[in-house]
């Protein structure tokens, strides 16, 4: 249940924040849980051209043992990126909710400034304008899935990742469908969990090139290991 009340956003010279700890009060959801999405998040922002600290700003708390405790403050960005996560009910009240205490933080900061000449209004009118188109485009693309001539590439790189590993597309342990099988099982499971996607259909276009990155850089288990030479090993 998400609770609507007592929300607290931080004015930080300026730039408005809010803690993670009062993203958990609204949605439910453990506190380790999302720092942990976030550290994840921020991995992904880290690796590409996007500054983690537009988005999430790592801080901490005091406990009830008075002890420092990690959190994050997350800017409207960080809000934004946290409620496309989410679906239901559950996301559309938590971005109703942190986008309009947003807004009346934002109103009281306005209120606070001398009167503006009209031609400057004009200027600010204009320049909120293209931010907020700016945010829409932004927001398209980072959630633009891969197109068929991508997945097509990720395909043939798992392909040629489990000929690799079973040493050689003339290996038994390649030409033995059930193990073959079980590795690309494997691949797919590690890839899909990595990028918290249900199919690699689903992967996000800002996401290619480290999609392929993860391919040829996985490793099998020592299970897999182990029947791969056992294979290999009996038919030789």
């Amino acid at each position: 249940m998400l609770v609507m009340n007592n929300l607290t956003i931080i004015n930080r010279n300026g730039q408005l924040l809010l803690s993670s700890r009062e993203v958990t009060k609204m949605i439910g959801k453990d506190h380790k849980h999302l720092l942990r999405d976030i550290q994840g998040y921020m991995v992904i922002l880290g690796e590409s051209k996007f500054g983690p600290s537009d988005f999430f700003i790592e801080d901490v708390y005091l406990n009830s043992q008075n002890k420092e405790q990690p959190c994050y403050l997350l800017t409207k960005k960080g809000c934004n990126m946290v409620a496309n996560k989410m679906t239901g009910e559950k996301g559309i009240l938590f971005t109703a909710t942190y986008v309009t205490k947003f807004d009346e933080m934002e109103n009281k900061i306005k209120g606070t400034l001398p009167q503006l000449s009209n031609e400057l209004k004009a200027i600010f009118s204009l320049d909120k304008r293209t931010v907020e188109i700016g945010n829409r485009v932004e927001h398209l693309e980072n959630n633009m899935v891969i197109e068929y001539g991508q997945e097509v590439s990720i395909k043939k790189a798992v392909d040629k990742h489990v000929i690799k590993v079973c040493h050689g597309s003339e290996a038994p342990a390649y030409l033995h469908k059930g193990l073959r099988a079980k590795i690309y099982r494997a691949i797919w499971k590690d890839y899909k969990g990595y990028f918290n996607i249900t199919s690699y259909h689903n992967t996000l276009k800002n996401d290619f090139e480290k999609a392929l990155d993860i391919v040829i850089t996985w490793k099998s288990s020592g299970e897999i290991l182990r029947e791969i030479q056992i294979i290999n090993n009996q038919i030789s």
